[in-house]
């Protein structure tokens, strides 16, 4: 951890826990700034505040009362969930005070070289799969971090100049930077999301593009080359672009030819022997193959992970076969996008169970990727839309139930040998759980239950 002094004897105000803003109030103290903590929960029902209180952290709970603006604040870290929209976060920027996410500071802070994935969907294999294939190589030292569960700021601090950083970013936490420089930057792709926060597709993409914003020509951008928006989003990049494509053969990236995986015209390995299904997995896999090689990893390391992966868990994870039927969890699917990928890696009779938070659209466009779901599943806030769309597609049969523990029996006795049992929700959980990961832990669980 390099030991810097900027912050030093600084008024600085975390706004917002969660382990993020826990992480950065406590480096924060650490590097020597007069720490404010804020958070919206009541200090009784908050054990990480108390815990910063303790720490000599000055603490306030229970709202975002505006007066805190009139402390004289010279800085203020936001947790990535609170909207710009929040007055307190408003009222800073109006003034003038300075808000990052703590990404920020654990830049500031690494003596490694940076590799950050960003991207609407993909970010997180991706991130897995180049953290393994660094893993593999005994040349490398290897870190996870980011938007991944592991908080940037907190492996920072120990991380040494020899290993690397890898990490998965966001579109909140990347509108949070100033300096930030990743030397390998990936941008997976770019479809309409999150737009209850950022209000319109360009302003999401904007804040994706920020991962290049500070790059020089000493670093490297890997860009999906089917997606030409991307390229004119990022056209003030100093970085050198390297592509990827499972559409085309690239000769200076990472692409697919003759059924080989090919970096510059170099062959990896065959296609075949990749574990990971469907053609959005092997973009993620072209992507993970470019920042390896850039990084100097070795083609056995590489062929190691991609011979074996078999995915991460709640994004397409196979779970298991049971009297014939195959069980895939991708409660990560929180979008028709995600969805739509998921069902284009199945090419036999699919049961898809789907459903969660009304958002307020339709799922027409699902429609072209129903045709092999043989049944449809639904449960949640958004299970008459699923049922309209999915007469509308032709689908025979269509059972509505309560949550996914009664979808997986539901689903079983629909099935026969052959079939696959898919959760791809196309929604958020929101409505019923917590979070997709714990929506996908109930479905493991109630698969199990089958046994």
């Amino acid at each position: 951890m390099k030991n810097i002094t900027e912050y030093e004897h600084k008024k600085v105000l975390v706004l917002g826990l969660a382990k993020s803003g826990v992480s950065a109030a406590s480096l924060l103290h650490r590097l020597g700034a007069f720490v404010t903590v804020n958070d919206y929960k009541p200090l009784e029902e908050n054990p990480e505040a108390q815990g910063l209180l303790e720490q000599g952290i000055k603490v306030v709970c229970g709202s975002h009362p505006i007066e805190l603006l009139d402390e004289g604040f010279e800085l203020i870290v936001k947790n990535p969930g609170i909207p710009y929209s929040n007055p307190l976060v408003a009222g800073a920027l109006d003034k003038g005070i300075p808000v990052i996410t703590e990404i920020e500071l654990a830049y500031k802070i690494a003596e490694c070289p940076m590799v950050g994935i960003t991207g609407t969907n993909g970010k997180t294999t991706t991130t897995t799969l180049i953290y393994e294939i660094f893993q593999a190589d005994p040349h490398f030292d290897p870190l996870i971090a980011g938007n991944i569960g592991k908080v940037a700021s907190t492996v920072a601090q120990k991380a040494s100049a020899g290993q690397q950083m890898v990490v998965e970013l966001s579109s909140f936490q990347l509108m949070g930077v100033q300096t930030f420089r990743p030397h390998i930057a990936i941008i997976t792709n770019i479809y309409e999301a999150h737009l209850d926060y950022h209000g319109t597709k360009e302003a999401y993409a904007k804040a994706k593009s920020n991962i290049t914003r500070n790059q020089t020509e000493d670093d490297f951008l890997i860009l999906n080359h089917a997606q030409p928006e991307l390229w004119d989003l990022v056209s003030f990049t100093k970085a050198k672009i390297i592509p990827f494509s499972t559409k085309e053969y690239v000769e200076d990236g990472a692409s697919v030819k003759d059924g080989s995986i090919m970096w510059k015209g170099e062959k990896i390995m065959d296609r075949a022997e990749i574990v990971l299904p469907g053609d959005h997995n092997l973009e993620n896999i072209l992507a993970a193959v470019a920042a390896a090689k850039l990084m100097g990893a070795s083609n056995d390391a590489i062929r190691g992970v991609l011979a074996t992966f078999k995915g991460v868990k709640h994004r397409t994870q196979y779970i298991g076969e049971i009297k014939g039927r195959k069980f895939y969890n991708d409660s990560k699917a929180t979008n028709i996008l995600a969805c739509k990928a998921a069902l284009a890696a199945f090419h036999q009779p699919v049961i898809l169970l789907a459903g969660g938070l009304d958002r307020g659209n339709g799922f027409d466009e699902l429609i072209p990727a129903l045709k092999y779901v043989k049944a449809l599943i639904t449960f949640g806030e958004t299970a008459p839309k699923l049922e309209s769309t999915a007469k509308k597609a032709g689908i025979p049969v269509i059972r509505t139930v309560e949550n996914v523990e009664e979808a997986v029996p539901a689903a079983w006795a629909l099935s026969e040998p052959g079939d696959c049992i898919l959760l791809s929700p196309a929604c958020a959980s929101w409505d019923q759980y917590k979070s997709f990961e714990i929506r996908g832990d109930i479905f493991i669980d109630a698969v199990h239950k089958l046994r």
